[in-house]
């Protein structure tokens, strides 16, 4: 029989004569300390609780060990403290504060391992799955759904709603990990990848679908937007709606649905063609004779009504922006149906289009930090809930951002930061009958960000 050994100190040389030594000896202590903000935050929105009700678990309830609920709290606090994958979880289930955190404060059992943890995964939707032995099934809808209502709820801008939103349309490439279901190449990204479709609204993701490289993930807006904008309207039915995306989002049917509904304008990007570039030569002379007497780049702006030869029904409004850079032209157009002549075409480009680009870093700090990207399950239903539950951690966190209003710091960190900063700090667990405490070192430099976090989640 195989030995199994394992060093529990080592000894660092050099420091002024004295042994230097580190063990591994600490008990009932924790490196994740942030996890009570965490359980606050959960405690205050009820997120997984909700999130653990989009599942149908068909196991047998006398042999379960570990419930929906716990098996979700356990996945998703590990994504908000950086442990992106489920063999993190065979180790960091001994953890004394993830113990409390998952509310199994029992000495005598563990959490999950990373086998009862990936089965959660390979359940599938719970319309279309019929594996005997993957007894825990999702919901999609009601996750899509979700995802709505806690923007809706988070939201300050009262009972009757905001009187505007905008909802910001885009897909990012997913790169594959080998031969998985669903993998195709796309030629723009230049890599095999998923093309997963989000939706926000500020900051806030209210929708968050899987797709494939080999369709066009226009081909899904039009349901996602009516899901969305559907659910908006049951409680904010007088909110304008603006759709904004880029040219790959300029549909013919796409504005023709927004066009159809009540009090939703939409603002697209517009591909360039001869027509257009012709129709604004007056505006490209004029910048281009500018930009050689100043030497810097000029721009111009113009609009009017344009319609295509074949797929566009209607004439539509187009905002032109003429520009010319040192060495090159850089013309650009998007279509809007907003008719109100206050918003001049500069306006209408910079401040209201250009904002996209916002969405845009979003999506990259959840590819990044809450690891969207990690979409490595053999099953598309697999890495479509793991694209959800990177969005319900990324939601922890913007929840955690935006309590801390007020600090010039926080207020505006990344993920990462919020993490680093806030939720990697050592702790030691003391669990008893009565009570449950927990020993934050009195060094930690950011005790009173916690504190001021701790009385906005609790009031």
């Amino acid at each position: 029989m195989k030995t199994e050994c394992t060093q529990g100190e080592f000894e660092i040389q050099g420091f002024e004569g004295r042994k230097f030594l580190v063990r591994n000896d600490g008990a009932d202590e924790s490196s994740d300390g942030g996890l009570v903000l965490l359980m606050m935050l959960e405690k205050s929105y009820r997120i997984i609780a909700r999130f653990s009700r989009c599942f149908r678990d068909l196991r047998n309830p006398k042999l379960i060990v570990h419930p929906v609920l716990r098996l979700l709290k356990q996945r998703i606090y590990g994504l908000c403290q950086g442990y992106e994958d489920i063999n993190d979880h065979e180790q960091w289930r001994d953890d004394p504060l993830l113990s409390v955190a998952c509310e199994m404060t029992d000495k005598t059992g563990r959490l999950a391992g990373k086998g009862t943890l990936n089965r959660l995964e390979l359940g599938g939707d719970a319309e279309s799955a019929k594996e005997r032995y993957k007894n825990i099934r999702y919901r999609g809808p009601d996750i899509q759904k979700l995802l709505v209502d806690l923007f809706m709820e988070t939201h300050t801008g009262g009972q009757l709603g905001p009187q505007q939103i905008i909802i910001d349309v885009d897909a990012t490439d997913d790169p594959v990990h080998g031969n998985q279901e669903g993998r195709y190449f796309h030629g723009y990204y230049d890599e095999y990848c998923y093309l997963p479709l989000y939706m926000f609204v500020g900051d806030f993701p209210v929708w968050a679908e899987l797709g494939t490289a080999d369709a066009d993930p226009a081909d899904g807006v039009i349901p996602a937007l009516s899901a969305v904008i559907g659910r908006i309207r049951q409680r904010w039915p007088w909110t304008r709606i603006i759709v904004r995306g880029d040219s790959g989002f300029n549909r013919p049917e796409i504005l023709s649905w927004c066009e159809r509904q009540p009090r939703v304008s939409y603002v697209f990007g517009m591909p360039k063609n001869r027509r257009l570039l012709q129709i604004i030569g007056k505006e490209m002379h004029e910048v281009e004779t500018a930009c050689k007497a100043s030497g810097e780049a000029e721009r111009a702006f113009t609009e009017f009504q344009y319609q295509t030869r074949k797929s566009w029904e209607r004439p539509r409004r187009v905002i032109a922006k003429a520009e010319q850079l040192p060495g090159r032209t850089n013309p650009r157009f998007i279509v809007t149906n907003l008719e109100d002549r206050f918003l001049t075409p500069q306006y209408l480009y910079e401040n209201l289009y250009c904002a996209r680009g916002n969405m845009e870093n979003r999506i990259k700090e959840q590819k990044l930090f809450m690891y969207a990207d990690r979409l490595s399950t053999q099953t598309i239903r697999g890495n479509q809930l793991r694209l959800w539950f990177s969005t319900i951690a990324y939601v922890f966190m913007l929840l955690l951002r935006k309590k801390c209003y007020g600090d010039d710091f926080f207020a505006k960190a990344q993920a990462s930061s919020i993490r680093l900063k806030l939720l990697k700090v050592a702790a030691r667990v003391n669990v008893s009958v009565r009570r449950i405490v927990v020993h934050i070192p009195s060094s930690f430099p950011f005790w009173n960000a916690w504190l001021n976090l701790q009385m906005r989640l609790q009031t």
